[in-house]
């Protein structure tokens, strides 16, 4: 199990909100009218300086105010009400890669790979395979699908399999067929399948919101795709391991939610991150725990949740960033009793408003019922202009309105930077901003590739030697590769 067991004094928590609404009914009505009523807290646990006038995000009833006030840690239910799960059992498995080497055959690449795993494992329920034409119009024009009952679960991003002229002619009136992994081994069967045309600009324009060149996963993965998308039913052959020794952190909603029952949760929020762990983002998650203490959670548990898919070049590596926050827990800026670090298998579309509302629906399959959303969520910055591509408080804002996602109870934080008085990361005082230093993840990245130490607590010592150490080698690398090209 991805769990760290190692003891670490729990850090300490600062800020109290004066902000305390009455105790009085709200509904939401999200986009197709549908209506849920929430009870406010007497104290919200956060205010985002973006949403000053507006009423804060409900919450949850705390466990005491509950019929019976039982602990209950599998806290919201799956989308569909049932976690997919379409990996063939064991026993069934022989029989499967038979039929599979009598199918037509479709290679997949990398990125489709994963997607496979984050459709077999349950984290895009109720869906069930790579999206047919009526899916794929619903999540690209409505981020959402609607389920036969008439109810709406929210699917901002398309999860589709492209394939070129030449695998479409040979797949030719075929009704399945099976998918290859990159280095050759059958993969899964895609049952009922169902082939239709790939507008990529369409595509590309209704997610990212343009068409500029320069979107890291358009680059990547739709830019040299093949004209039509090939969707259908999923039978995965067996679990997806990647042998990368990390295997043993990517664990599935089911077995998050068993860690979640095992430990006695009665709250679980989840801390998406593609970056290293720096003590303002400590800082967020442990004020986070403290709030829902406050309010009579008995023992919310917080699930360290960094994306494990496809990211940019510039981005720190998995099993750097995995590594780091290892020694982030060691360091005990973090809890490791009250934490759990485990790996999310998605790509990264770098989508902001779009993206994070999938990063937000995975997390309920997952079984969290609290949502950390910050500043510039899944943004980066505009490929061809010197401005964010996305308005970096739009994402909280979209989470508050999003169709499918009102069960999920959406936290967004107030601005952490680094305290140049008190030397520490705190919450922005905007009376004393001039005393405050903002330290961007390029920047971090910047200070570590040049060997360069950041301010004395923006990160724990041993988190940082492990970027510093990252860089270096990389310099090491290039080093190497130039002494060789001048020595031919």
């Amino acid at each position: 199990m991805a769990l760290f067991t190692f003891f670490t004094p729990k850090a300490h928590a600062s800020h109290r909100l004066l902000l305390s609404p009455p105790p009085f009914p709200i509904s939401r009505r999200n986009a197709i009218g549908f209506q849920k009523t929430h009870l406010l807290p007497l104290n919200p646990l956060y205010h985002s300086n973006s949403l000053a006038s507006a009423v804060p995000m409900p919450v949850s009833t705390p466990p005491s105010a509950r019929p019976g006030g039982a602990v209950r840690s599998s806290l919201i239910d799956p989308d569909g009400g049932e976690l997919v799960d379409v990996v063939v059992p064991p026993a069934e498995r022989a029989a499967r890669l038979a039929e599979a080497a009598a199918l037509p055959a479709v290679r997949i690449g990398p990125v489709d790979l994963e997607w496979v795993h984050v459709v077999s494992e349950g984290w895009a329920s109720p869906l069930r395979g790579f999206m047919r034409e009526k899916e794929y119009l619903q999540s690209l024009h409505f981020n959402s699908l609607r389920l036969p009952d008439g109810s709406v679960v929210n699917m901002s991003l398309p999860i589709v399999l492209a394939i070129n002229d030449a695998d479409k002619e040979a797949i030719g009136d075929a009704t399945d067929v099976a998918l290859v992994r990159p280095g050759g081994d059958f993969v899964a069967i895609l049952r009922r399948i169902e082939i239709y045309k790939h507008n990529k600009e369409e595509r590309i324009a209704r997610t990212w919101g343009t068409t500029a060149p320069g979107l890291p996963y358009v680059e990547k993965v739709i830019s040299p795709a093949g004209n039509w998308l090939i969707g259908g039913d999923l039978e995965v052959l067996e679990p997806i391991k990647y042998n990368d020794g990390l295997d043993h952190y990517r664990l599935s909603p089911r077995e998050l939610r068993k860690e979640f029952d095992r430990r006695q949760a009665d709250a679980v929020f989840a801390f998406q991150l593609r970056n290293p762990v720096h003590n303002g983002h400590a800082l967020l998650m442990n004020d986070t725990r403290r709030r829902l203490l406050e309010m009579g959670y008995k023992n919310p548990v917080l699930l360290l949740h960094p994306l494990g898919g496809f990211i940019k070049e510039d981005d720190v590596p998995l099993s750097v960033r995995m590594e780091q926050h290892s020694k982030v827990l060691e360091d005990g800026v973090l809890d490791p009793e009250t934490t759990i670090v485990a790996i999310f298998p998605s790509p990264m579309h770098y989508a902001g408003p779009t993206e994070v509302q999938w990063h937000a629906k995975a997390r309920i399959n997952a079984g969290a019922n609290f949502y950390i959303v910050g500043r510039d969520p899944a943004g980066m910055g505009h490929p061809t202009e010197k401005r964010d591509l996305y308005d970096p408080d739009h994402g909280k804002k979209v989470l508050s309105m999003a169709p499918g996602l009102e069960k999920l109870n959406i936290l967004p934080f107030r601005v952490a930077a680094y305290d140049t008085v008190e030397k520490k990361m705190a919450f922005f005082d905007p009376s004393r901003a001039q005393e405050f230093l903002f330290i961007s993840g390029t920047k971090m990245r910047t200070y570590a590739r040049n060997g360069e130490s950041p301010p004395d607590g923006f990160m724990c010592p041993g988190g940082w030697k492990v970027l510093v150490s990252y860089y270096e080698s990389l310099q090491s690398e290039e080093t190497w590769k130039q002494s060789v090209a001048m020595s031919v």
